[in-house]
């Protein structure tokens, strides 16, 4: 598309934390290389009863977006009202929200009902939550029926959109890689001399909030297995625990693996989060279910191959044997089998260059192509 089109992103960027608002940060670069981009972000994401966690890092601006509007105060119906106005006035070809979650919803059937007449796109990077709630299908079919593209990362995510608007316009898309966490560009044996890790030790990753759907539980479990075939191994758990730390902890001991699990918790900055990633052979998300993870595009953006469940749409974005492996959900038994096949047959180089063969697929090229797509429809 050579003609320049004027574009308003919405979503978290930042100071906010986390996958949702780096992943805006990046879509709004890629769409301004083209594209007349105005970012609207908010004034007020989470109110602190809802949400009572520092929501903010200042720690890193390198996903910062220059002249971004903290307009919009999502449990305040006239600054949305007032908001929407402001977004009208820009004249725009296309706004393209960002959807993860039904708290949101009073305040984008707002937004895009005062928006009428303008091309309305959502980036769905969950159709629903992750931890479901009554009443949570019905927020997000009264909201998400007001977008005229939607955009969806995983086949689940597709079905679950096609389930609350069956004429759904939609484009199934990759989650592109995050390789903005490259800050130094560090070598595994920089890393490693950081993290004060052996070079010859074969290190583990469980990266992210751990949640109990993301089954860490079956990981730890599955150390005992893993430290008995392959002797001198790591494995680095590195998130917020929230307020769940001493059941692991105790899992851990429990298991007899306290000495071969390393547990590094609380947020992680930005610019924190090369060096685990660089001193791992191999990530693991032994999730018990997902629609999608960044922590694997993570991963790739630093050319390491992952171990994933077969659960939501990861297996999409692994391919079996190639870029990592495909494991049955809820089994320690199969995620020491993965990790003992990769480390005793040598896979680390393979599967590096499988993954550099994939790029394209995984590039935000892909994403602008698909925005552009639907402001041509």
């Amino acid at each position: 598309m050579d003609e320049k089109k004027k574009i308003v992103l919405v979503g978290p960027v930042y100071p906010y934390k986390g996958g949702i608002s780096h992943y805006t940060g990046m879509l709004y670069r890629a769409l301004a290389k083209k594209h007349d981009v105005t970012m609207v972000s908010y004034k007020m994401q989470y109110p602190k009863f809802l949400f009572k966690k520092e929501q903010r890092d200042y720690s890193n601006d390198s996903f910062k977006v220059e002249d971004t509007n903290y307009w919009l105060n999502t449990a305040n119906p006239f600054n949305i009202i007032a908001t929407a106005l402001k977004i009208r006035a820009l004249k725009p070809d296309m706004v393209v929200i960002q959807w993860w979650h039904p708290y949101f919803a009073p305040c984008y059937m707002i937004l895009t009902w005062l928006l009428k007449g303008i091309k309305v796109a959502y980036v769905c990077h969950n159709v629903f939550p992750h931890e479901r709630f009554p009443m949570d299908k019905l927020l997000t079919r009264l909201t998400l029926k007001s977008g005229d593209h939607y955009t969806v990362q995983s086949a689940l995510d597709a079905r679950d959109l096609l389930s609350i608007k069956p004429d759904a316009k939609f484009c199934q898309t990759q989650l592109p890689t995050f390789n903005a966490f490259k800050f130094k560009d560090m070598s595994k044996e920089e890393a490693r001399e950081i993290l004060q890790i052996p070079a010859d030790q074969k290190v583990l990753l469980f990266f992210g909030f751990v949640r109990e759907y993301k089954g860490l539980k079956y990981l730890i479990q599955a150390m005992p297995g893993i430290k008995k075939k392959l002797g001198n191994v790591k494995l680095l758990v590195v998130g917020d625990f929230g307020d769940d730390k001493d059941q692991y902890m105790e899992l851990i001991e429990k298991c007899g693996v306290g000495d071969v699990v390393e547990t590094v918790g609380g947020y992680i900055p930005d610019r924190e989060v090369e060096k685990y990633f660089a001193a791992s052979d191999l990530v693991v998300l032994p999730y018990i279910s997902a629609t999608q993870s960044a922590v694997v595009q993570i991963a790739y953006g630093f050319t390491k191959p992952v171990i994933v469940t077969d659960v939501g749409g990861l297996p999409e974005v692994v391919n079996d044997g190639e870029t990592g492996y495909v494991v049955k959900s809820e089994s320690a038994a199969e995620l020491a089998k993965a990790t003992v096949k990769f480390f005793d047959e040598e896979k680390a180089e393979e599967f590096a260059v499988h993954i550099k063969e994939e790029e394209y697929k995984f590039s935000w090229d892909r994403i602008v192509e698909v925005m552009e797509g639907f402001l041509q429809s």
